[in-house]
């Protein structure tokens, strides 16, 4: 834990050295489906498609081609979650290292060309798992804001004060 001074005095900071990886943007992803309940239309759909192949495939008329085309229709929305998370990756790989600030005040994050500053304000809440930390925005057409993977931490204590001082600020979800 590090001490800074700010104008309201002594400030508790925790800080965090990572580069973001697919699984960490698939752990976020995976999260705000279950928090919007899509995984149950995502396990549905694909269902969906399997059991019209499956209908395609013992009809009186079986068509090889039209029980692959949904069976790969199946796969895709199965896949989905990865691809938005390979997607997400592609897009900000190229920042390189994060170092983030979870403070008082609330989280920046800078990287070699950008420096974000978000309140508290911004977030919802969070939800805390043995590896990551996935904060959700107040926004809900984009619940997903910030993953914060507790590998970037320097000690194993760090991760304790990190819980209790997004405790002390959001709900846990």
């Amino acid at each position: 834990m590090v001490m800074d001074m700010g104008q309201e005095g002594r400030q508790h900071t925790v800080e965090l050295d990572y580069r973001l990886t697919r699984r960490d943007i698939l752990r976020g992803v995976r999260f705000r489906e279950r928090r919007r309940r899509l995984d149950l239309v995502r396990w549905a759909v694909m269902a969906m498609f399997l059991a019209f192949a499956g209908l395609i495939a013992i009809g009186p008329h079986p068509s090889a081609g039209s029980s692959i085309t949904m069976i790969l229709c199946a796969a895709g929305f199965w896949s989905l979650p990865h691809i938005q998370a390979h997607h997400a990756w592609r897009t900000i790989f190229w920042q390189g290292d994060y170092h983030t600030s979870v403070s008082e005040a609330g989280i920046t994050t800078r990287t070699e060309y950008t420096t974000l500053m978000q309140r508290w304000s911004v977030f919802r809440g969070f939800r805390e798992t043995r590896d990551h930390v996935v904060l959700l925005s107040r926004d809900r057409n984009n619940l997903l804001v910030e993953v914060l993977p507790k590998r970037g931490l320097s000690t194993p204590h760090d991760a304790e004060r990190l819980s209790a001082l997004l405790a002390e600020h959001l709900p846990r979800i």
